[in-house]
């Protein structure tokens, strides 16, 4: 064997070396891609309850309190919590650790500005701050909250899982006016987004923090252990449900979060696919009305579409397998502790004559009612056209206006009269994990600007809110639920339109999918 016979051999040793050490490398070097189920467009998770927006908080910020699978509250961020002997002063120690993405280190002051800026906006938190004497540090990693008066949802409002979800943020972050949206999204959660790689309409991008130090616990639902386990995270924008399914089966993509359930038989038939149900408890579709601007501000005309509308033929729409959803009259989640049809016996019937004869003795005048459609969102984009067809059946004018639901998201917002950009009635669908209760499931505020858009104004509605808040018999806050959805018959804030089940598919490969109220992406591998 020749000198130079050797020195090839050699020479195509180590190109494949080379070759299989790329390779190891890229394997090593692992990017998660997924379909959500809409486009990124708003980045603050406090200016909005998008659930887009609620997803892309868990990936780069952290919570002092999560819930577990069974929705046990559990510390996160905390290393502990005291409470004094009277009630009235909550102690919060913060574990070792924890850092911004800038490096900087987590402080007391940090989080009292957080929970300020959340209380400002979410329903669950105005209450607390409401009863709230003062936030105080105590040290860099202690603070306290001080109460004028004891208060029974303090943990369950620090530990609320879904929009709004009181994330920490810098304290030159939290200190901005929470009613506009911030632009610095430094977090100390476990990703770090890519501002630079975000290309709204096309993907969002999200590494794995280096420095994140997880609980030393297995995960549990939002709680426990926020190990990553790749090393990138691309949501890819693709709004079409056909197309987002080839990506899938093609390998293309690896997770889509909200796939179409007539799409579901295809998926779970593919033998490289697999779908799971991470949400058991699902969700419930919900109309909101805008109680601002005529017709709506009557409440008599509100109550006409309690008669009007009937669930079935939402769900039918939308979900199309009974396999999927469920009626339910019960406004706090059928299958929870909350859970009462009381109030609802003969509503939402479908009963066009009643709706009809309500309308009549309310003096509805014709006004046309702007109703947004969501196009975008499969899960909601039939929802506006059944709505139209009932209420028309039942007398009203309506004027369907249709835009993606970024669109709808930012218009929601806007106080001004429909036929200046503004808007009438919406339709949207909320986790149950949001709706368990009449503190936090955020229609029922009636807290007039202070409420979320559509600001409801009702004084009795707040009153029995807060009787919940401070009451911590179970059978007793059972009746104040039974109030509450009795009241808003006479006061309607919203109506429920039936719940459902959203199963994500993935991949055969992904593994580590978990339980939980909202779809996190840390402990997900990819083999």
């Amino acid at each position: 064997m020749t000198l130079l016979t050797w020195g090839r051999r050699a020479a195509l040793a180590a190109a494949a070396l080379a070759g299989a050490g790329m390779l190891a490398a890229a394997a090593q070097a692992q990017t998660l891609r997924a379909v959500m189920h809409s486009d990124l467009k708003i980045l603050d998770p406090i200016w909005t309850t998008a659930y887009i927006v609620r997803n892309h908080g868990y990936m780069i910020y952290d919570t002092l309190l999560a819930v577990d699978e069974k929705f046990a509250v559990k510390p996160q961020m905390l290393e502990k919590w005291t409470v004094s002997d009277d009630r009235l002063t909550w102690t919060f120690t913060l574990r070792d650790g924890l850092e911004w993405h800038d490096g900087q280190p987590v402080t007391s002051e940090d989080c009292i500005a957080s929970i300020k800026r959340w209380g400002a906006k979410d329903s669950m938190g105005q209450k607390l701050m409401g009863v709230t004497r003062e936030l105080k540090a105590v040290d860099a990693k202690t603070f306290q909250l001080v109460l004028k008066e004891p208060y029974g949802l303090v943990i369950d409002s620090l530990g609320k899982p879904s929009s709004n979800v009181p994330f920490m943020m810098p304290k030159r972050v939290a200190e901005g006016d929470p009613n506009k949206q911030l632009e610095d999204t430094t977090g100390s959660g476990p990703f770090i987004f890519r501002k630079d790689e975000w290309k709204p309409g096309e993907k969002v991008v999200y590494v794995k923090n280096p420095k994140y130090k997880p609980r030393n616990e297995p995960p549990s639902g939002l709680a426990g252990g926020k190990v990553v386990k790749v090393d990138r995270v691309e949501w890819i924008a693709i709004a079409d449900q056909q197309t987002a399914m080839n990506a899938l089966i093609a390998g293309e993509i690896d997770y889509f979060e909200a796939p179409t359930h007539d799409l579901l038989p295809t998926l779970a038939a593919d033998k490289n696919i697999r779908v799971i149900d991470w949400n058991p408890a699902g969700l419930q579709y919900t109309l909101r009305f805008n109680v601002l601007h005529k017709p709506f501000d009557n409440p008599k005309i509100r109550a006409a579409l309690w008669y009007a509308l009937n669930q079935e033929d939402f769900l039918k729409a939308t979900i199309g397998n009974p396999k999927y959803y469920k009626v339910c009259k019960a406004m706090f989640v059928c299958g929870t502790p909350m859970a009462t049809e009381t109030g609802m016996e003969d509503k939402l019937t479908g009963n066009a004559a009643r709706a009809q004869q309500m309308l009549k003795e309310a003096g509805y005048d014709g006004t046309p009612v702007v109703l947004m459609q969501s196009t975008d969102v499969q899960l909601l984009a039939n929802l506006a056209p059944v709505a139209k067809s009932l209420m028309e059946k039942a007398g009203f004018k309506v004027d369907m206006q249709s835009m993606d639901w970024q669109t709808t998201v930012a218009r929601r917002n806007k106080k001004d009269p429909p036929e200046a950009g503004g808007w009438h009635a919406f339709l949207t669908a909320w986790a149950a994990a949001d709706i368990l209760n009449p503190v936090m499931a955020g229609f029922f505020n009636a807290a007039c600007d202070k409420a979320m858009f559509g600001w409801p104004c009702d004084e009795q509605l707040e009153k029995l809110r807060d009787q919940f808040s401070k009451e911590s018999d179970p059978a007793k806050q059972k009746a104040i639920a039974e109030a509450v959805q009795r009241r808003v018959t006479e006061y309607p804030t919203h109506i429920h339109l039936g719940q459902f089940n959203v199963p994500t598919a993935v991949r055969a490969n992904v593994e580590g999918i978990l339980i939980a109220p909202v779809p996190v992406l840390w402990n997900v591998t990819k083999k």
